[in-house]
């Protein structure tokens, strides 16, 4: 008991607090309610969950799996292979037919087959699996989970029912933060719960990460240390960053400021550029100038994707201010 108690209290809080029921599951409710009547009928399809990570893909078949088999049974009935796994050719071949081939002699129903992030199998693997869905469905159902739909093959997506999983909004995350954060005893301050909102992207898993990372640095979670834990720009730099891009008169301290203020947090251009293009949204200036600005911060952003130096976009960045500001001028004029 003592031992259980000690693995559960080391499990990252991802895992430690995974829902176990299809009840415990925080969103999603049109998903769930059709998941649960195809198991009360004894109707379950071949499944296919997609869509972003951190919203429930896993965990809605992992509890649909515990509500379909007992604990004994449940390793002979379930087989999961996730991106870990191996999952060319000779494994769907091997592995996931030798399973789906054979029954098991005290237990009825159906077994499952759970394959997690399948966009990375190859196209000959999944050619290989449709045929297995096709022969072996009496004995065996399959869930096919991905992040992107356009990456399996026609021929698996019309074998399966699909449910696409949106990303979790932040009335569906709070409660399961709340429950989190009571359970093991945090200070969570509103803004800082606001910073995890804005980080996650609706990602649940990403919310328990950096919650557990902000914690473990800092015990509290305010805004600014959820931003300081993760590297991501806190509010009053975007603030400084901006204000220097419109109206700073020197291009070459307005450059040095920023790579300062860049080198000494630890911060990734990138970052930087997102929430600099979602302040300037918010102020006041001539159409022409913000579609300008944002075409051009675009621009940079494509070439930092593409390996480009930050210096140089750094000093790209300032020179598109500088260029809007002339224009703002040449308007008033």
């Amino acid at each position: 008991m003592v031992q259980s108690q000690e693995k559960t209290s080391n499990l990252p809080w991802v895992e430690k607090y995974r829902p176990a029921t299809l009840n415990d599951l925080i969103s999603h409710e049109d998903i769930i309610s059709t998941i649960r009547k195809f198991i009360d009928q004894n109707q379950m399809p071949h499944l296919l969950f997609y869509g972003p990570a951190g919203t429930g893909k896993t965990s809605t078949i992992l509890a649909c799996a515990k509500q379909l088999y007992s604990q004994a049974h449940f390793q002979s009935m379930v087989l999961e292979l996730n991106a870990s796994d191996d999952r060319g050719i000779g494994i769907v071949r091997g592995q996931i037919l030798n399973f789906a081939s054979t029954r098991t002699i005290f237990s009825g129903g159906f077994k499952l087959i759970i394959l997690d992030e399948a966009d990375a199998m190859t196209n000959d693997a999944q050619n290989a699996l449709r045929r297995i869905i096709e022969k072996y469905t009496d004995n065996v159902r399959f869930c096919i989970i991905c992040n992107y739909l356009s990456k399996i093959i026609p021929a698996l997506q019309s074998r399966c029912t699909r449910f696409r999983f949106a990303p979790l909004l932040p009335d569906q995350i709070i409660p399961r933060l709340n429950y989190v954060v009571e359970k093991e005893n945090l200070t969570v301050t509103e803004d800082g719960k606001k910073a995890l909102m804005d980080l996650s992207g609706g990602d649940m898993r990403k919310v328990l990460n950096v919650l557990q990372s902000t914690y473990m640095a800092f015990k509290d979670v305010t805004e600014d240390n959820v931003y300081t834990c993760v590297g991501h720009p806190l509010k009053k730099d975007i603030d400084n960053i901006v204000y220097w891009l419109l109206n700073d008169e020197d291009f070459k301290e307005t450059y040095q400021k920023i790579n300062k203020l860049k080198l000494d947090k630890g911060l990734a251009l990138e970052d930087i550029l997102t929430q600099v293009h979602l302040y300037i949204q918010r102020i006041e200036l001539p159409p022409r100038v913000i579609s300008q600005l944002i075409i051009k911060m675009g621009n940079i952003e494509e070439r930092l994707s593409q390996g480009c130096t930050e210096k140089i976009q750094i000093s790209s960045l300032v020179a598109a201010f500088r260029i809007a500001r002339n224009q703002v001028s040449v308007d008033d004029d």
